[in-house]
């Protein structure tokens, strides 16, 4: 059974699809860009851009039962890769060992033209 996750503490879904499913022990989250819950784009770097996807991940994970903690796997999509040493002192502020799997891919955009996007695959305990 397939069950749709939805959360205000972040930002609602700008298409049609949920913020993440849910489906037994497991949730799978709709990439996340740095928009605020009220809709609007977090401007700035790279990293502060990633602070905002990340807060917003993980208040889908909250709400589907889940959390960071439990991710096992990761994608991140970066418009630029030369960025992704900034990005990933940000990913281990919020990622404790032991990490969930992840690929990075550098991508041409992104929606609102943002610079950063991360989904993820979380157990549900």
């Amino acid at each position: 059974m397939k069950q749709p996750v939805s959360t205000p503490e972040a930002p609602a879904a700008i298409g049609p699809y949920s913020q993440a499913v849910r489906t037994g022990d497991l949730v799978f989250t709709s990439g996340q860009i740095p928009l605020r819950p009220d809709g609007s784009v977090v401007e700035g770097s790279v990293a502060e851009q990633a602070r905002q996807v990340l807060d917003n991940l993980r208040a889908v994970l909250t709400a589907a039962g889940s959390g960071l903690e439990h991710a096992v796997k990761v994608t991140v999509f970066v418009t630029d890769i030369g960025q992704f040493s900034d990005l990933n002192e940000v990913y281990a502020e919020y990622f404790t060992a032991p990490f969930p799997a992840r690929t990075t891919v550098e991508v041409s955009r992104l929606p609102r033209d943002v610079l950063v996007e991360i989904e993820a695959v979380a157990l549900v305990p």
